[in-house]
């Protein structure tokens, strides 16, 4: 059950010649798509405006990165590990509610039942926690994180993959 991506997108995998829009997406997307959850000090604490580029370098190394392209722009990217944590998944802003999400889920899960995982999690924003929750994950606990003083809720959620 693959989600289409638009015609006019295709997936690829991550470059690291990637890395400053792929964070530069993150950003804006903290930044534009999560006001309605987050205010400005957690935003702000999720994605200070100056991005440890090393850290994320280290970051995108430990996972698998899939990246929607539409043309030369980066629509969104989603980053999984093999173990059948979805660790990241956001869109850009100017792509949201296109479908980008979703393809880009439907494409790490057809992977990772690839791989022969059956189970999945992910610990999702509050914005994120609808999504996840139409993909067929459920809460399993309610946390919080802390960066510096400023404490951000999100829900951990998981899903089993039940066989095809």
């Amino acid at each position: 059950m693959t989600s289409p991506l638009p015609a006019t997108f295709n997936l690829r995998a991550y470059q690291p010649e990637d890395l400053p829009a792929v964070v530069a997406l993150f950003q804006a997307s903290v930044s534009q798509l999560t006001t309605e959850h987050y205010d400005a000090a957690q935003r702000q604490a999720w994605s200070p405006e100056v991005a440890d580029l090393q850290a994320w370098q280290t970051r995108f190394a430990s996972i698998e990165l899939l990246i929607a392209e539409d043309g030369c722009a980066i629509a969104g990217f989603i980053g999984y590990s093999l173990d059948g944590h979805i660790d990241l998944l956001f869109t850009a802003p100017g792509f949201a509610r296109q479908g980008v999400a979703s393809a880009l889920y439907a494409a790490a899960e057809q992977r990772l039942r690839a791989a022969g995982v059956r189970e999945l999690h992910t610990e999702a924003s509050l914005v994120a926690q609808a999504f996840f929750a139409g993909q067929g994950f459920s809460v399993q606990q309610a946390q919080t994180v802390t960066r510096g003083a400023v404490i951000l809720p999100r829900m951990l959620m998981g899903k089993i993959l039940e066989p095809r």
